[in-house]
C-alpha cells in the first residue's frame, strides 16, 4: 500500500534553530494519525508544513506519490481544521460548508446534496440556515469539520481542535471526531500536546520531542513498550528508575536499583554487568498489600507518605528507602485492604520495562 503522505528528511529551521529535525515519516490511507508531543515539540511545524503555510528548510514532502514541497495550499488537495473553527460569521451552517465545494465549481444540486450528506453525518440536518453564533461550542467544531471534509481532501489536518472545548464535551467530541474519521476512511492527521487524547483516537501515533521522532507505533505498543525515558514519561504516569544491571538468571536479568534488587525480563535485549540501564514501572502494576505477596518476583517494604483519590482508584506516594520513592495506584477494594500506611509492594518480571535512553 503506497502511503498518502510521505516525509523525506524533511527539516524547518527558524532562525537557526530547528523546529523540525530531519523527519523521516509515512502515513498509510485511512489512518487516524496523531503527531504528539509538548509544546515546541514540532508537530504543528509538521502540519503546516504539509498544509503548505510552510515550506521546509530541506527534505522532500509527498502526497499521494506527488512530490508537493513547494505547492501552495490551494495545489494540494488537504483541508485543515484550525483550533478556533475559522468559520465565517456571516454565513450560514449551509453555506460554510458549501464553501470549498463552490470553490471547486460545483453545481447547485451537487453541493446540496453533499451538504445534506454531510450534516446528516453529524446529526445537524436541521442547523443548515442557522448562524454561527447560535451554535454551541460542539456544534460549531461539527461544522468546521463538515466543511473541511466537503471537498473530499485526501487528508483531513487537525490542529488541536478539541482544545477549547471543556472536558465533557472534548470527550464526547474524541468519539465522535474517531466514529466520523471511521465512517468516512479519510486519513486524519491530528496534533495533539494531550496523551490521553491521543491514545483514545489514534491508530497510530508519532511522538515527537525537539523536533525529532523518539517513537511511533499503536497506543498500546506506545503505553506498554516504550523505549525511551522521554516517552515512558509523557504517555501516562510512570516510574522511571536508573539501574544497573547486576547479572542474569537465565531467562531474568538482575538489576540494582540503589541497593535495591529488581528482577526483569530481557526481552531479546543483550546486557552486560555493570551496564547502566533506565527502568520504567507503571504505576498500576504494582501491587500493594499488608502482608508479604510471595506470588510476586519483586517484593519490598513501604510506607505511604500521601494519598491522592482520584475517583475510580487512589494514587499512593510510597517511600521505600532514604530518597527513594515509588507510585502506586489502587483500586478501592485494593485500599480497603490495607491496614495504615506501612505495607507491601510487589510487580512481576515483565513489569519492569527496560528502556533503550
Amino acid at each position: 500500500m503506497e502511503p498518502v503522505v510521505r516525509f523525506e528528511n524533511v527539516t524547518k529551521k527558524f532562525g537557526g534553530k530547528a523546529a523540525v529535525d530531519g523527519l523521516n515519516l509515512s502515513i498509510d490511507p485511512g489512518k487516524f494519525v496523531t503527531l504528539l508531543g509538548p509544546s515546541g515539540c514540532g508537530k504543528s511545524t509538521t502540519l503546516r508544513m504539509l498544509g503548505g503555510f510552510e515550506l521546509p528548510s530541506s527534505g522532500r514532502i509527498y502526497l499521494a506519490g506527488e512530490d508537493v514541497t513547494t505547492l501552495p495550499p490551494n495545489r494540494r488537495n488537504v483541508n485543515i481544521v484550525f483550533q478556533d473553527y475559522a468559520l465565517f460569521p456571516h454565513m450560514s451552517v449551509g453555506r460554510n460548508i458549501a464553501f470549498g465545494l463552490e470553490l471547486q465549481g460545483k453545481d447547485r444540486a451537487a453541493i446540496h446534496r453533499r451538504v445534506t450528506d454531510l450534516l446528516a453525518l453529524v446529526q445537524l440536518e436541521d442547523f443548515a440556515e442557522r448562524m454561527p453564533s447560535q451554535l454551541s461550542g460542539g456544534q460549531r467544531q461539527r461544522v468546521a469539520l463538515m466543511r473541511a471534509l466537503a471537498p473530499d481532501p485526501r487528508v483531513l489536518l487537525l490542529d488541536e481542535p478539541l482544545s477549547a472545548l471543556d472536558a465533557k464535551l472534548r470527550q464526547q467530541m474524541q468519539i465522535e471526531l474517531k466514529s466520523i474519521q471511521e465512517r468516512t476512511g479519510k486519513t486524519f492527521l491530528f496534533v495533539t500536546h494531550d496523551q490521553e487524547e491521543a491514545l483514545t483516537m489514534s491508530d497510530v501515533i508519532v511522538v515527537l520531542n525537539e523536533g525529532r521522532v523518539e517513537q511511533i507505533g499503536d497506543p498500546h505498543t506506545l503505553y506498554a513498550k516504550p523505549r525511551s525515558r522521554f516517552v515512558a514519561n509523557f504517555i501516562g504516569e510512570t516510574n522511571l528508575l536508573d539501574c544497573t544491571v547486576s547479572g542474569d538468571e537465565g531467562s531474568r536479568v538482575a538489576l540494582r536499583w540503589d541497593g535495591v534488587l529488581i528482577h526483569a525480563e530481557p526481552n531479546g535485549r543483550s546486557m552486560n554487568a555493570g551496564e547502566q540501564v533506565p527502568v520504567a514501572i507503571r504505576p498500576e502494576d504494582i501491587r500493594c498489600s499488608s502482608v508479604e505477596p510471595n506470588d510476586q518476583v519483586n517484593r519490598l517494604r513501604g510506607r505511604v507518605r500521601h494519598r491522592m483519590f482520584k475517583g475510580n482508584h487512589t494514587a499512593l506516594t510510597i517511600e521505600v528507602g532514604p530518597e527513594r520513592i515509588l507510585y502506586a495506584l489502587v483500586s478501592p477494594a485494593e485500599l480497603s485492604r490495607l491496614s495504615g500506611d506501612d505495607l507491601w509492594l510487589g510487580w512481576g518480571a515483565d513489569d519492569v520495562i527496560i528502556l533503550e535512553h
